[in-house]
C-alpha cells in the first residue's frame, strides 16, 4: 500500500474507540483526517476560528481549547500525519471535502447513551442521519476503497428470542426494531436503524462496506473524559448496575480498534463481524472485582428487567478471520480500573 492509499478519515475521532483507532492507524503509517463535531470542544470566536485551504476546513488547535483532543495530537506520528477537522453529523455535505482524496473511511461517530429524554434527537437522528450523511459524502469520492462502519452487538442480539446455552449467535442474526421500540431500548433501536440504512445504501450504490458489531467496549482510556461504558465500569466498583442488562457482551477497546484496521486492510473482509470476547453475568464481574480489589466487598444487588442474553455464546469465527485474538475480559477489567484510577475517576 503506497502513501496515497494510506490516507483515511476517522469520524468522531476524540471518542473512546476512535482514539485507539487513530493511535493504531498512526502507528501503521497512515495519514489520518480526524473529525470532531462538538462545538464545545473549542473556545468561542474570535479566539477559535477555522480557515480553508484546498477545500478543507481545518481547526485552529493552537487557539482553541485542546483539553479534549490533546490526547490525539500527542500521539506518536500525530505531528506529521494527523489532521483535525470540524464536521457536523446532521449537516449533509459536511464531510464532502474531508473524505475527498481518502482511500478509506472509518465511521465511528455515533452517540452512546443508555438513557435518553429525547431518543429521536439524542440518539436516532445522529445515528441514522449522521451515518447516511457520511456515506453520501463517501459515495462522491472515487478514491475511497472501503468504508468501515462501527455498529454494535445491539443490532444483532435484541430480538426477544429465548437464548439458551446451546445457542451460538453469529453475524446472520439481526435485532428486531419493534421489540426494541416496545421495550424502549432506544440505543439499540438507533444502532439497528443506522446499520440497516447503511447496508441498504451500500448495496444500492455499489459501496464496499464492512460493518463491525462490538459488544460492551471497555479497557484503558486514551481520552481525558469519561465515556458511557467506562462510567458503567466505574459504577461496578460501588455495586451499581447502570446498564439495562445483567449480562455483558464484553470486548476490549484495543481489540475493537485492531479489528477496524484489519477490516480495512484485508481485501477479503466483507459483511458484518461480531466482536465479543465473552458474555459475562454481572455477579461474575463483581466477583472478579472483589478478587482484584478485596477491600471493595461488592455484592450483587440488581434484578434485571430485560434479559436478551442468558449464558449463550457469540461466535468468534469471523472475528478470527480478521486476525483478532481477544484479550481476556478479566485482564481488560483490571486495566480499565487502573486506567480510571490513573485519570482521577476512581480512588479505590
Amino acid at each position: 500500500m503506497n502513501a496515497a492509499e494510506k490516507v483515511v478519515c476517522v469520524t468522531g475521532a476524540s471518542g473512546y474507540v476512535a482514539s485507539w483507532l487513530v493511535k493504531l492507524l498512526l502507528k501503521r503509517g497512515y495519514t489520518v483526517r480526524a473529525t470532531v463535531r462538538d462545538p464545545s470542544l473549542y473556545l468561542s470566536p474570535p479566539i477559535c476560528f477555522h480557515f480553508r485551504h484546498q477545500n478543507l476546513t481545518f481547526l485552529n488547535m493552537q487557539t482553541g481549547d485542546p483539553r479534549k483532543t490533546e490526547h490525539l495530537v500527542s500521539l506518536d506520528g500525530a505531528k506529521e500525519r494527523l489532521h483535525l477537522f470540524r464536521a457536523e453529523l446532521l449537516e449533509e455535505g459536511s464531510f464532502d471535502s474531508i473524505v475527498d482524496g481518502c482511500h478509506g473511511v472509518f465511521h465511528t461517530a455515533s452517540p452512546v447513551l443508555f438513557s435518553s429524554t429525547d431518543p429521536q434527537e439524542e440518539l436516532i437522528d445522529p445515528a441514522l442521519k449522521g451515518t447516511l450523511n457520511v456515506l453520501k459524502s463517501c459515495a462522491k469520492v472515487a478514491s475511497i476503497k472501503r468504508v468501515v462502519l462501527t455498529s454494535s452487538i445491539a443490532s444483532v442480539v435484541f430480538n426477544g428470542k429465548l437464548l439458551t446455552p446451546d445457542v451460538v449467535v453469529d453475524e446472520t442474526w439481526f435485532s428486531d426494531l419493534r421489540f426494541c421500540q416496545e421495550n424502549k431500548l432506544w440505543y439499540m433501536a438507533s444502532k439497528i436503524l443506522a446499520e440497516e440504512a447503511a447496508l441498504r445504501f451500500a448495496k444500492e450504490n455499489g459501496m464496499d462496506l464492512v460493518v463491525l458489531n462490538p459488544g460492551f467496549v471497555f479497557g484503558p482510556l486514551l481520552q481525558p473524559t469519561l465515556n458511557s461504558t467506562s462510567e458503567v465500569v466505574r459504577a461496578f466498583t460501588t455495586g451499581e448496575n447502570t446498564f439495562p442488562s445483567s449480562t455483558y457482551c464484553l470486548v476490549d477497546v484495543r481489540d475493537v480498534a485492531h479489528a477496524h484496521v484489519q477490516a480495512f486492510e484485508i481485501p477479503s473482509a466483507t459483511g458484518r463481524y461480531c466482536l465479543v470476547e465473552k458474555i459475562v453475568e454481572f455477579p461474575e464481574i463483581l466477583k472478579t472485582l472483589n478478587q482484584l480489589y478485596p477491600t471493595l466487598g461488592l455484592q450483587a444487588k440488581c434484578e434485571d428487567q430485560n434479559k436478551p442474553i442468558e449464558r449463550t455464546m457469540i461466535s468468534h469465527e469471523k472475528a478470527k478471520s480478521l486476525g483478532v485474538s481477544f484479550i481476556p475480559w478479566e485482564v481488560s477489567l483490571g486495566e480499565t480500573i487502573e486506567s480510571l484510577k490513573e485519570k482521577g475517576f476512581l480512588s479505590i
